[in-house]
């Protein structure tokens, strides 16, 4: 056999490698920046809700829209603060009788999901905000997708009770 006849297997090779390595990177990278993203609206949703329980946003008269421009100020370096992003804010007498409705109906978000209740002193808070998050390396919309528009849901939830404001 002839030295030269092997020349450029090693390229073949790669020609089937490539493909499948970019894509694992690719996913690599997205699952990555996904899970910062949710890092970064968890934290924007600690902090809206520290308002809300210390009584600031409920004294300052914060309407919902500032509510939200509050939140969309915290994660605008990572997530756009567009028609993808939904906050949920309700007041309950006591965590007993706290309860939430899933916020995927029939593969979509539920889109009823847009109270706004700061509530008073002593009164159980839940704060969900969500973001549908647009997945782009192919494939991975098909194992991560959890929407039928083949976005993935992440989101960030906040319980608490208001302090004595």
């Amino acid at each position: 056999m002839r030295r030269d006849a092997r020349r450029g297997s090693a390229a073949i090779e790669f020609a089937f490698i490539a493909p499948v390595f970019v894509l694992f990177m690719m996913g690599t990278i997205e699952v990555g920046a996904m899970y910062m993203a949710n890092s970064v609206l968890q934290k924007a949703t600690d902090d809206g809700a520290r308002l809300v329980r210390t009584g600031q946003a409920q004294s300052a008269t914060m309407t919902q829209a500032q509510f939200r421009d509050y939140i969309c100020g915290r994660i605008a370096a990572i997530i756009p603060c567009d028609s993808n992003l939904q906050i949920d804010m309700r007041t309950y007498s006591g965590f007993g009788s706290a309860a939430y409705t899933s916020p995927v109906s029939n593969g979509a978000l539920n889109a009823s999901l847009n109270s706004y209740q700061t509530g008073s002193a002593g009164d159980v808070v839940l704060v969900r905000v969500f973001y549908q998050w647009k997945l782009i390396t192919p494939l991975i919309g098909t194992l991560l997708g959890n929407l039928s528009n083949g976005r993935h849901l992440i989101s960030a939830t906040a319980a608490f009770q208001n302090e004595p404001f």
